[in-house]
């Protein structure tokens, strides 16, 4: 019998299952938003153990988060860290590859910002410094992912070991820098010195008034914008360019694109730069929009949340923005919460975060077999309902 004709055999015993083909509808939209409810379920469960009210500790989350101008104002910067953090982490899943390096590519990134900013603030205005920063940030951030990309494919270190390792270096590194080289004379705290007002990115305050909002002292910026055009851009360059089509052909089957002539370390090597071009562009947000210097530990594990943004994503752009808007609503939310409800800390917020991040990573196949029966239900009902037998939608 040829190979042709031949049937395929039956799955190994403790094979894992095949993928469930589900609409792009519930793959992007019903999963995700599963996920999200039974976090939160669970998470409700905890503050009902501390003795508190979930419904009231949601309340106050939401209030916090959306509730007045000036918190929609912190949930956008804090969202806008996460667009970034998270399209450099979906770009190299798309490509078969775990960045877990965003922390230490946003923060070499954000030398990139300061020493474009020290050297252009007392003599240009913010239009010339923003893109020459913005551009020194992505030129860092895809320098330092460079180095594990290459080790990958010509050394076979793992991206995940390298990358890890790389957020250390770079922590110890910029303390050096900043300590030795970047601090003013005299000065007793390790950060640069404050860039001229003239340097700063404009905040957004002005617009949200026109749409009757005080956002108050909110440091959201013209970078949301930015994270806005980089999010189209990746959607772009994976779904409608011959780079993201040898991207993706390459992250799902590495034979086929061998087959097919697409060089893998071309692929991993540039898909590693533009990760880590867009985790260094996070910097732009908190040091050139809202610090005016760069100081030790600006990220704030923005890199780390990237992961989980870009898991409840489905590493897709518009999830992206959408997760990204959630983790900004945990982490402002958390705060009013954690103020007004002292028996919730903020270490309760983080393990919110957490919970978010089990359910869209670790057990994201948890609920994917009940929904495709569900709807595999639903569409025959529909069927025999039209009695006109066809595929599946």
């Amino acid at each position: 019998m040829s190979a042709d004709t031949r049937s395929s055999p039956p799955p190994a015993a403790g094979a894992a299952p095949r993928a469930v083909r589900i609409p792009p509808w519930a793959e992007y939209g019903l999963i995700p938003l599963v996920n999200v409810t039974a976090a939160f379920l669970v998470a409700g469960l905890v503050v009902l153990f501390i003795g508190e009210s979930p419904l009231a500790a949601v309340k106050l989350l939401l209030w916090g988060a959306l509730g007045f101008g000036e918190g929609i104002g912190f949930t956008l910067f804090y969202a806008t860290n996460f667009i970034f953090t998270g399209l450099a982490v979906a770009v190299a899943f798309h490509a078969g590859l775990f960045n877990i390096g965003g922390e230490g590519q946003a923060y070499v990134g954000g030398l990139g910002v300061a020493l474009v900013a020290l050297a252009l603030d007392r003599i240009a205005p913010w239009w010339v410094v923003f893109p020459a920063a913005t551009a020194a940030a992505a030129l860092f951030g895809a320098a330092w992912a460079f180095i594990p990309g290459w080790l990958q494919v010509r050394r076979g270190s793992h991206v995940v070991i390298t990358t890890i390792m790389f957020n250390f270096i770079a922590s110890a590194m910029m303390v050096w820098l900043l300590v030795d080289h970047l601090m003013p004379a005299g000065s007793m705290q390790p950060e640069t010195r404050t860039f001229a007002a003239s340097a700063a990115l404009p905040k957004l305050g002005g617009l949200f008034a026109l749409l009757g909002l005080d956002v108050g002292g909110a440091p959201v910026n013209l970078s949301l914008f930015l994270a806005l055009a980089c999010a189209l851009f990746v959607y772009v360059l994976v779904w409608r360019t011959k780079l993201g089509y040898e991207i993706r052909t390459v992250g799902l089957n590495p034979a086929a694109a061998v087959y097919a002539g697409i060089s893998i370390t071309r692929i991993a090597v540039v898909s590693m730069m533009l990760s880590g071009a867009l985790a260094g562009m996070m910097a732009v947000n908190p040091v050139l929009g809202d610090q005016q210097r760069l100081q030790i530990d600006f990220v704030g594990g923005a890199g780390f949340v990237g992961i989980a943004v870009a898991l409840m994503g489905r590493g897709h752009p518009v999830g992206i923005v959408l997760s990204a808007i959630l983790f900004g609503m945990l982490y402002q939310g958390g705060a009013e919460l954690a103020f007004d409800m002292p028996a919730v800390s903020r270490d309760m917020i983080v393990v919110i975060q957490g919970l978010v991040i089990l359910f869209a990573g670790a057990l994201e196949h948890l609920f994917r077999p009940g929904i495709a029966r569900l709807l595999a239900l639903g569409s025959a009902a529909l069927r025999r309902r039209a009695g006109a037998p066809g595929k599946a939608v």
